[in-house]
Order: C-alpha cells, then sequence, then structure tokens
C-alpha cells in the first residue's frame, strides 16, 4: 500500500463518517457533492470528515483507485465504502441511510 493510499485507509477507518468530494461541506464545488452533503445533514449529522479531492490530485485519483469506484464524492461510513451521489440519493429515499447513520447521530 503506497502512501496516499494508506492515507485514504487511514482517514476512512479512523472516522465515521468520510466524504470525499470537489470541495468543503461549507462550500461544495459541484452540484453531486453538495448534494450528498445535504443528505448527510438531513439525516441529523451535524459532523462528518470532508477531504477536498480538488486540493490534491493524487488524493483525487487515489480515492477512486481506493474504491475502485470511477467519480466523486465518494461516501464511506464506518471504514466502508457506501457510494457516490447516485446511492447516496437512492439509499437516503429508502430510508436506508437514515438506519445507517442512526447510530453515529445519536452518538454526536
Amino acid at each position: 500500500m503506497d502512501d496516499v493510499q494508506k492515507k485514504i485507509h487511514d482517514t476512512v477507518t479512523q472516522n465515521s463518517v468520510v466524504l470525499y468530494m470537489k470541495g468543503n461541506a461549507q462550500f461544495p464545488q459541484c452540484g453531486f457533492s453538495g448534494r450528498v452533503v445535504q443528505i448527510l445533514k438531513a439525516c441529523g449529522l451535524n459532523k462528518f470528515v470532508t477531504v477536498d479531492v480538488l486540493a490534491d490530485e493524487s488524493i483525487r485519483q487515489g480515492v477512486k483507485d481506493y474504491a475502485q469506484w470511477p467519480t466523486v464524492p465518494q461516501l464511506y461510513v464506518n471504514g466502508e465504502f457506501v457510494g457516490g451521489a447516485d446511492i447516496a440519493t437512492e439509499m437516503y429515499q429508502a430510508g436506508e441511510l437514515q438506519t445507517l447513520l442512526e447510530p453515529i447521530v445519536k452518538a454526536q
């Protein structure tokens, strides 16, 4: 595992919720990233880690390799890759994301 992959692995395993996105939660740089931020907040999540892939090209490509997923944003919960914006949206609409995040929300 190279340094970038180790950094990504450490980030997703040491934080309950991590969103690799374009921009940050306060200022998303794309609509898909902004949508996932809104969904997480709608689930009651006040604290989550965001990583701006635009700030570091090695992270931008590295996270795609890490998850074997070609696009950003990428959502991780409890160290596991959940999916991108479409999957997060579908899970939210089905109530699955709220169920997944409920223990984390209660612990905040």
